[in-house]
């Protein structure tokens, strides 16, 4: 199985940047595990439906690196200073 390249990592997640990017490869995850990571994320009833364990191993720390990215897209963009008119 072929390790993840930042190439892949940037076609699979489009919304990632740089530091999340290198997080990912540095799982040392493959191609299949992120697909599977993405699965959870997407939804987890039908996978536990199908009696597959709860992830772990590196797909555990894709859906965590992944979560905390869905989590920062949620919130919105960051507040920027206030812009004072008169």
């Amino acid at each position: 199985m072929q390790r993840l390249s930042r190439d892949d990592v940037s076609k699979a997640v489009s919304a990632a940047d740089d530091v999340t990017i290198a997080e990912i490869i540095g799982t040392g995850a493959t191609i299949e595990e992120l697909a599977e990571a993405q699965a959870w994320l997407a939804n987890d009833e039908p996978m536990i439906n199908d009696l597959r364990p709860l992830a772990q191993g590196r797909v555990r720390e894709l859906v965590d690196i992944l979560s905390e990215l869905d989590e920062a897209d949620d919130d919105g963009p960051e507040p920027g200073p206030a812009t004072i008119t008169t």
